[in-house]
């Protein structure tokens, strides 16, 4: 299987995005904020098609896009009571604009299939190394708000009180999240991002006793689902999309067995 280029280079975009994915992930599921991860997915559809049609290379529209929508999420919604609402407009902006790019390329049904539904085994070289620098700075500045970000998680009250801006760290946390989701694109299409940023977190959260474990082991379920994804699709001739969706839902399922009914909601120690 790793004789071929393609497959190498798809292996190698997989475990560089699954782990940023996972990380992210983590802190997304904790501060129960995946409806905003399945937004900013739909939003870098609409960036990608657009980028597209300007002829320029879709990631980074997908990029800019999805930044764009994280921040204005962040700011929008300032408050927990505010946050649905703030991504509900956002979403419903983006997929008009969605509607209205579609409406113009409908020349390119192949390329706008692989920015739904994902294309690992086309990713080239240069995207690899493309990903790594985004994934690098989205671990690097999740790595320098994670205390305060945590803080404000858990106990959002008291961090309040304590000095730590909610809405700065909401916002930078949502930018990072916008990162992580435009790669993720690249490996599962936008429709399923999910997949590789909530299914190993989800189940981290409900199998780690603390934020440290949980972290890790999202990061290493969501790179083994992509590297069996990989090897399944490759032996089977199955989407690769396939696999990984159903590994993560299968995996999750398997952790909520795990735990005991009454230890399934505890959170998780700082």
């Amino acid at each position: 299987m790793l004789e071929y280029d393609f497959m190498r280079n798809a292996f190698s975009a997989a475990t560089i995005v699954a782990i940023v994915a996972g990380a992210v992930g983590y802190f997304l599921v904790l501060r129960t904020q995946t409806f905003a991860g399945h937004a900013l997915a739909h939003v870098g559809f609409t960036g990608a098609t657009g980028a597209v049609l300007i002829g320029i290379a879709p990631l980074w529209g997908l990029v800019v896009m999805t930044v764009a929508a994280g921040i204005g999420m962040g700011f929008i919604g300032e408050r927990l009571a505010q946050r649905d609402v703030a991504i509900g407009l956002v979403l419903a902006l983006s997929l008009g604009l969605g509607l209205l790019f579609l409406h113009f390329f409908t020349a390119y049904a192949t390329q706008a299939t692989a920015l739904l539904f994902g294309n690992v085994l086309a990713v080239d070289v240069h995207t690899v190394w493309m990903l790594l620098v985004l994934s690098a700075l989205s671990l690097v500045l999740l790595a320098g708000i994670s205390r305060p970000l945590l803080f404000a998680t858990l106990q959002p009250e008291v961090a309040e009180a304590k000095g730590v801006s909610l809405r700065r760290y909401g916002v930078l946390f949502l930018a990072i999240v916008a990162l992580t989701t435009a790669e993720c694109a690249q490996i599962v299409g936008v429709l399923l991002v999910f997949a590789l940023m909530v299914g190993p977190a989800a189940a981290a959260l409900r199998l780690a006793r603390t934020v440290a474990i949980g972290v890790l082991l999202s990061a290493v379920l969501a790179v083994v689902e992509a590297w069996l994804g990989l090897a399944f699709a490759f032996y089977t001739d199955w989407p690769t999309s396939f696999w990984i969706t159903a590994l993560s839902v299968g995996i999750y399922l398997l952790a909520n067995l795990r735990l005991p009914a009454n230890d399934r909601l505890a959170l998780p120690r700082a």
